[in-house]
């Protein structure tokens, strides 16, 4: 991201807090930036974090993606923004929203999956009364395919890129951008811990709605599923969110018996987005691969020889 707009947008999140021409400030990481990513970039001062998204977003379907997360009927489920729609700064478009404490990625034992879980199951559950006109399909599958364009423009010499290219390939085309997202319930669309935040005064919520729109809930679920699947998220956690999520109501997966037969597309699909993310960090940092980057790729491997289960069969998770 160009100072440039770092700039502007620490002055954006300043004048959201204070009156015009207040000079004195107390306020706690003031001109903080949180992330500087090509996608986005976050500066907090204060209670008050803007984010200017991706080039390329359209603001129209950014707009109904924020009034949505506005919406009553999400409070307590999606951190509601401090005004309804973005304002364009610079060429991007820049939404600004409370500031909500994140989960300690030096705790990892204190990872609220029971509490993702059910974010999550009250968020597929959302009447379709409340979701606007013109709501866009969630983007979980266009973030996928994103990643593993990345890896051809920027890794494919590393020597594990065919494999992950391979599993990518055994997708169907849904799962890979290529057809409509099925379903219809609403879905965040990049879930992870790194979504999550405590409000103040309150519980934890979900955050980013860039990808927020209608699909299959299986999706939301895919990345826990992932880990899991990899190893990298222990069977205890992994009992906790799944159950958590079952006794939440959470359509995604039946109430009981094997889960599997619906996320093994979506958790596919997120394992090789994953993958294909670390090899285009590990080619530009010149490093080898870290143990859980190793386990991704490696499950690349097994799923260059199998063929997606049921769900990808039908095209569907139902």
């Amino acid at each position: 991201m160009s100072a440039t707009v770092l700039r502007a947008l620490a002055a954006t999140v300043r004048g959201a807090v204070h009156l015009p021409g207040q000079r004195g400030c107390a306020c706690p990481a003031p001109g903080a930036v949180l992330a500087d990513r090509e996608d986005a970039a976050v500066v907090r001062h204060g209670e008050a974090v803007a984010k200017a998204h991706a080039p390329g977003t359209d603001p129209r379907e950014l707009a109904l993606r924020t009034a949505l997360a506005a919406h009553p009927a999400l409070g307590g489920v999606l951190l509601p923004p401090l005004r309804p729609g973005p304002v364009e700064l610079h060429g991007r478009p820049v939404t600004l929203w409370p500031y909500g404490e994140p989960v300690d990625p030096e705790d990892p034992e204190a990872a609220p999956w029971e509490a993702a879980a059910r974010l999550l199951a009250r968020l597929h559950r959302t009447d379709p009364g409340v979701m606007p006109a013109g709501l866009p399909a969630m983007r979980g599958p266009a973030r996928a395919a994103r990643a593993v364009a990345r890896l051809r423009a920027r890794a494919a010499a590393h020597p594990a890129a065919p494999a992950v290219l391979a599993a990518w390939s055994a997708l169907p085309p849904w799962a890979r951008g290529e057809a409509p997202v099925p379903g219809s319930a609403l879905c965040h669309g990049d879930v992870h811990l790194g979504q999550l935040v405590r409000e103040r005064g309150g519980g934890w919520v979900l955050i980013d709605v860039d990808d927020l729109g209608t699909g299959d809930p299986a999706w939301d679920l895919a990345r826990p599923a992932a880990w899991y699947a990899c190893g990298i998220l222990g069977p205890g956690e992994w009992a906790r969110f799944l159950s958590a999520y079952r006794l939440a109501g959470g359509p995604a997966v039946p109430a009981q018996g094997d889960p599997w037969p619906v996320l093994d597309v979506p958790a596919r699909a997120v394992t090789v987005q994953s993958a294909a993310l670390a090899l285009v960090k590990a080619t530009g940092a010149d490093r080898a691969l870290d143990e859980a980057e190793q386990s991704l790729t490696e499950a690349c491997v097994r799923m260059a020889g199998l063929a997606p289960g049921p769900a990808g069969e039908s095209g569907t998770s139902s």
